[in-house]
């Protein structure tokens, strides 16, 4: 036993690196629970009484060696961990983070007030949180209207007059009032629906609206405005307005796109027809012109509105709204290349 405690003495002053993980194995080696220390001590208790005593000096002579070793061995790590500190320019970006990038929402949004500033709309804003008057009454909304019901709006509760607003055409009537025509404007924004019928509803969603008021603005103006925006965004040329009912629009019209059938996936969201909603149209309503002070007898006008999460589900095939607000960064990095 005194022949291996001498060999493994002369093992451990012979050992040398700088490395972390082989001074840990070192470790494990010889001081762990079934390192070599541990087994000599086991196989000490085997030795005669007459014995212990010298060889119990060199066991611990054998375990002070390890001992320093280990510590000389931590220190040089250390020290050379410190001379690299020096070298290193911690101030150096690492490149370890992607650049951020525009939600896709943003992206869209972005994308449709340009086409119509590029035709003379202003891009207008009003407040969230509105009063009756230019959520419902300033529209021709009758105070019997379905939209008014607690199922589809939300109502402040100190004060019941106060809503948040559940479309952007609040925006219009504010302009209409303060403003003489001609107005060319759009009016992006949140607006909030009671919803909770589904998991994929959400009470929060965001609207682009348009509106063009001056003197003889005639539903011809407004297809071929609306016609120009399906080709500039979708890139397509060929639209179609089927007759609808809005209170603040007379006559009224759901404005449809021909997508196309050359796939599967066009089939599914077209229902096989081809044909896809895009958005909301419509003449003024009269009775609106005149509760803003406008002349209906001089003006006229066309309105039109969108949803932004529709027509970014159209433009990139997302099957599910709840992505948008999930924040998954899996889902954001696809749009890197979009922006």
């Amino acid at each position: 036993m005194q022949e291996k405690i001498n060999q493994y003495i002369a093992e451990i002053e012979a050992y040398s690196t700088k490395v972390a993980d082989e001074i840990e194995q070192f470790r494990i080696k010889w001081a762990g629970r079934k390192g070599i220390l541990n087994d000599l001590f086991e196989e000490f208790k085997q030795v005669p009484n007459d014995q212990k005593k010298v060889l119990g000096q060199e066991m611990n002579r054998l375990k002070t060696a390890v001992q320093a070793k280990l510590d000389d061995l931590i220190a040089s790590t250390a020290s050379a961990g410190s001379d690299n500190a020096e070298k290193e320019d911690m101030t150096r970006p690492t490149g370890a983070y992607a650049p951020g990038t525009r939600h896709p929402l943003s992206t869209v949004r972005r994308e449709i007030l340009e086409i119509f500033e590029r035709i003379g709309f202003t891009v207008a804003d009003g407040p969230e949180i509105e009063d009756d008057w230019h959520v419902f009454s300033g529209l021709n909304f009758p105070p019997e209207h379905p939209a008014r019901d607690m199922q589809d709006t939300f109502f402040i509760e100190k004060n019941p007059d106060m809503v948040l607003r559940t479309h952007t055409s609040s925006v219009q009537v504010r302009m209409m009032e303060t403003q003489k025509p001609p107005l060319r404007i759009v009016m992006p924004g949140r607006v909030f629906r009671n919803e909770a019928i589904s998991s994929r509803a959400h009470c929060q969603f965001h609207q682009i609206e348009g509106l063009y008021i001056d003197e003889g603005v005639s539903f011809a103006d407004m297809k071929q405005t609306l016609l120009y925006f399906a080709q500039e965004f979708f890139g397509k040329a060929k639209i179609r307005l089927r007759p609808s009912y809005f209170p603040f629009t007379e006559p009224s019209a759901e404005m449809d796109v021909y997508w196309g059938l050359n796939s599967e996936a066009d089939y599914r969201i077209t229902k096989g027809t081809g044909w896809l909603e895009i958005l909301g149209c419509g003449m003024v309503d009269p009775n609106v012109l005149s509760a803003s002070g406008i002349d209906p007898e001089k003006y006229s006008g066309f309105a039109f509105g969108m949803g932004i999460e529709r027509i970014t589900m159209l433009r990139y095939q997302i099957d599910d709204l709840r992505m948008y607000f999930e924040n998954d960064v899996r889902f954001l990095r696809q749009f890197d290349r979009m922006v």
